[in-house]
């Protein structure tokens, strides 16, 4: 007979350990509600609504536990289980499991301290790299006396429940048992697999409560198999792909460009003539790490971090409404190069068959540049060295500076300014050689641990207000001694960030956490202005050639800045899943599920609409993914032959 009596009692381990990553990840979100709450709304229904929904998702994660022991338990043979080292091991398996639990639990206090989100697409990269993520945990925070901890409660607990541990191994199933209980397992497991997180509905236009009801183990497996969107599948579109591509065309087109194959769907190939002579000037595009325009006194930070800045913004083209287009470094390098919305899902530079696209360095390689990609890390991080080689660059990368090079480097790479002397020394050897060159240089010291060389700037290691200084001395530096050199007269420098120091906000797509700072200076060839138009990463590019009067062929989804129409502004933002465009004051945010909504006054008042607010808008949004995501799928962003 099935005795369910004895079956509980067998399962009284899985059902042990269930419960408790129910309590851990329950008592995660109460204290992360807690530091949290000055983000809040304090609706009442919100609040109980967080807990509710993480109960859902913690359950699925606890099902799962369930499910993997007693599956576990169930396969292994009685004769095994009963001997005394099986008894002794089944104590070990416990406490190694909570063990997991515990380490899990505090890597996602952390990882919020960072983002302020659950784990995500983010975690499961750094999954990746696990040395530079190592790392940079090992150079933060105190590793040893917190995995010390967590080991000590995970013992404990253990020890307080080896009772109930020994009772469950004294209680064998039969044959029949064990069927009836392996078939049960594994439906719990088939059924709470059902569930996708994008499934689903939201809960409230604050993204913080978003988050707390959300489980971040639940989250990364979700990313993890979610790294590409296709973006019919997902989104909204527009179903005439005429009208979507026509729509695209008048977008991106200005009046100096002239299209090459006017009625081929979505291909934006198209001439650009300038009327004033070519000046073929050096340029260098600096890419600085997690650099945001509130760190700078020009946009009313009054703590000082970046004087260096803010007076080089007064001697070169200074653009105060300019934006990142994503929230990581291969965000902001997709666009500097390419000149393209971000996609949905993985960035470019990471995805398989993305070389010989149609880039900056492809269009100045013709012109006879050397075109470098110069950083202080491993570029085989993210896919940097790959993409930067398949794309006309040569890449220059740590395992290319010799030790003495280095002079100071942490997990993340060489400290910016012996970044700068490379730079420096590659330059050099482009101006011997009687050749322009073009650099994108990527820095690294404004990250986390936030160490850099002793003595250069008065302020303590490892804080976030010490490495902003630390970047804003170094580029300082950088052009002091550029300006010592026979090419430094006809060279632009473009200093840009990759994306601000931190993406959370209470909306979807928080526009003021993509605010990022854009100086072009030349002293020589550039007259000193403040540019109030809205831009975007994407426009740098084809803004670059057109400082450089440069006639080409031009694929660039992005525009000309300093050439496009003041009432035809914009900038594209976009998280992992949510696309976004910004324009007269409104954003629309694309999200998976075809959801559309509109964020009146994001800045201020923030209102959220309905699509039917803005469908003209709504479209011009989807014309710019839609037309992207076809154009990536059919080879029009391919380098120019």
């Amino acid at each position: 007979m099935f005795s369910l009596h004895q079956t509980l009692w067998r399962f009284n381990l899985p059902a042990m350990l269930a419960f408790l990553t129910l309590l851990a990840f329950s008592g995660l979100r109460v204290l992360l509600t807690a530091i949290s709450w000055p983000q809040l709304d304090n609706n009442p229904a919100e609040l109980a609504s967080v807990f509710l929904r993480g109960l859902l998702f913690d359950g699925v994660v606890a099902v799962y536990v369930y499910g993997v022991f007693a599956i576990f338990g169930v396969l292994i043979p009685e004769k095994w289980r009963q001997k005394a080292w099986g008894h002794k091991a089944t104590l070990v398996l416990a406490s190694s499991y909570l063990f997991a639990l515990g380490f899990v639990v505090v890597a996602e206090w952390f990882f919020w301290q960072e983002f302020n989100v659950r784990f995500n697409f983010i975690a499961v990269d750094y999954l990746v790299y696990r040395r530079e993520v190592t790392g940079n945990i090992s150079e933060s925070y105190p590793v040893i006396p917190i995995l010390s901890t967590v080991a000590v409660i995970a013992l404990a607990i253990t020890y307080l429940l080896r009772s109930q541990i020994q009772d469950s191994i004294n209680h064998p199933l039969n044959k029949k048992q064990r069927v009836i209980s392996l078939i049960t397992a594994i439906l719990l497991m088939f059924g709470v697999g059902q569930l996708r997180g994008n499934d689903v509905p939201q809960l409230s236009n604050n993204m913080y409560i978003e988050e707390l009801a959300r489980n971040g183990v639940f989250q990364f497996f979700y990313a993890f198999r979610h790294n590409q969107l296709d973006y019919p599948t997902f989104y909204q579109t527009i179903e005439d792909q005429q009208k979507a591509s026509n729509l695209l065309k008048a977008n991106v087109v200005l009046p100096h460009e002239q299209l090459l194959n006017p009625h081929e769907l979505f291909d934006v190939t198209r001439q650009v003539n300038v009327p004033e002579v070519e000046r073929r000037l050096n340029v260098m595009l600096i890419s600085v790490e997690s650099l945001s325009g509130d760190y700078m006194a020009a946009f009313g930070n009054q703590e000082n971090l970046t004087p260096h800045l803010d007076a080089l913004s007064k001697q070169g083209l200074f653009f105060t409404q300019y934006y990142a287009t994503g929230n990581r470094t291969v965000r902001g390098l997709e666009a500097l190069t390419l000149g393209i919305p971000p996609t949905a899902g993985s960035a470019v530079v990471r995805r398989p068959h993305n070389d010989g696209l149609f880039s900056l360095a492809s269009v100045l390689n013709k012109k006879g540049y050397d075109s470098k990609f110069i950083y202080g890390g491993y570029g085989y991080f993210d896919n940097m060295n790959t993409f930067f080689a398949g794309n006309g660059y040569q890449v220059i990368d740590r395992t290319d500076f010799s030790e003495d090079e280095q002079g100071f480097a942490n997990v993340w790479g060489v400290a910016d300014e012996y970044l700068y002397l490379r730079t420096l020394r590659e330059a050099d050897k482009s101006y011997a050689a009687k050749k322009p060159f073009f650099s994108i240089i990527m820095t690294t010291s404004n990250h986390r641990p936030y160490t850099f060389p002793q003595g250069r700037i008065d302020a303590p290691q490892k804080k976030w207000s010490s490495a902003v200084k630390y970047t804003d001395w170094a580029i300082d530096h950088f052009i002091e001694q550029a300006k010592q050199k026979p090419w430094f007269n006809d060279t632009i420098f473009v200093i840009s960030a990759d994306h601000c120091s931190g993406s959370a906000g209470k909306t979807a797509v928080p526009v003021e956490r993509y605010h990022i700072p854009l100086i072009i200076y030349a002293p020589q060839h550039i007259t000193p202005k403040q540019i109030d138009q809205v831009a975007s990463q994407m426009d740098v590019p084809p803004t670059i050639l057109g400082l450089l009067n440069m006639d080409y062929v031009s694929r660039f989804v992005g525009r000309d800045i300093l050439r496009t129409p003041k009432e035809e502004q914009r900038a594209l933002i976009a998280t992992y899943q949510r696309l976004g465009l910004y324009k007269n004051d409104d954003l629309v945010i694309l999200s998976p599920q075809k959801h559309v909504e509109i964020h009146r006054q994001p800045l201020a008042t923030d209102q959220v609409l309905r699509a039917e607010a803005n469908p003209e808008l709504v479209q011009e949004a989807m014309s710019y993914y839609q037309g992207t995501d076809y154009m990536l799928k059919h080879g029009l962003l391919k380098a120019v032959p």
